[in-house]
């Protein structure tokens, strides 16, 4: 089986080309290892755990994110690091912004609040703390591609995580926080719940921090920006603020 690899390096000839390669593996991370073994020894990508459970691993095949440990891969794929991050070497790409958009979106307890949490507590934070930090979703998100300035899928839902964190004092600073290049520039479009490997949705998580927002106080900037025409008011029976 052939499979294609796009590779880069700034201190090789080979710069943002691809390169076919011969392996029996069809486990697209035991491929990646067959090739760097007996092939080619140049050949650098990022792994850790092997299950899963890291995110370290993920690439994009024939253009959609993945994680190497988990995929199947299949003749003439192609393989690629991920988009909208800084290309280290080869596979391997810069995820340094991890740490600044995280404290960008202050998506920690800064201060505990002694409380007992019920399952129901536990369950409504389950899901969002499984994000592994793979960077699928931010690599898939056509918002940031256009805005570096953008929070990204993966802080925003870590940003919910903590809001709905009853034992967070300081969940008013997080929600502050999102507002600008946060959840109102987000197109809603879906790709980075498409890629998610661990089923986290965070259109919907992008959604409810909208109403969160409004619920405190907050308004979506870009309905400035809408016109309704000169008798809005007078077809459809003027706006009701506290809802229909």
């Amino acid at each position: 089986m052939k499979i294609n690899i796009k590779r880069f390096s700034k201190d090789k000839v080979y710069e943002d080309k691809v390169y076919q390669y011969d392996t029996n593996e069809d486990n697209l991370l035991k491929a990646l290892y067959d090739i760097k073994i007996n092939i080619d020894s140049t050949l650098t990508f990022r792994c850790g755990c092997k299950s899963g459970v890291c995110g370290s691993c993920a690439l994009k095949v024939n253009g959609v994110e993945k994680l190497a440990c988990k995929t199947r891969i299949k003749d003439s794929d192609l393989i690629e690091p991920m988009s909208n991050s800084n290309i280290i070497k080869d596979l391997i790409v810069d995820v340094s912004h991890e740490t600044f958009l995280i404290k960008k979106t202050n998506s920690f307890i800064e201060e505990n609040i002694e409380i007992e949490l019920s399952q129901k507590d536990i369950k409504i934070i389950d899901l969002q703390s499984n994000c592994i930090l793979c960077n699928s979703c931010f690599s898939s998100c056509p918002v940031y591609d256009v805005n570096k300035d953008f929070l990204g899928p993966f802080a925003l839902t870590r940003a919910l995580r903590y809001i709905n964190d009853k034992k967070n004092a300081s969940r008013a600073n997080i929600v502050s926080s999102i507002q600008s290049n946060g959840i109102w520039d987000c197109t809603l479009c879906s790709a980075c719940t498409l890629v998610c490997p661990q089923g986290i949705d965070p259109k919907a998580d992008i959604m409810q921090l909208q109403n969160i927002s409004i619920q405190n106080g907050y308004n979506n900037p870009n309905m400035q920006t809408f016109d309704f025409g000169t008798n809005f008011n007078d077809d459809f029976g003027g706006f009701n603020p506290n809802g229909f």
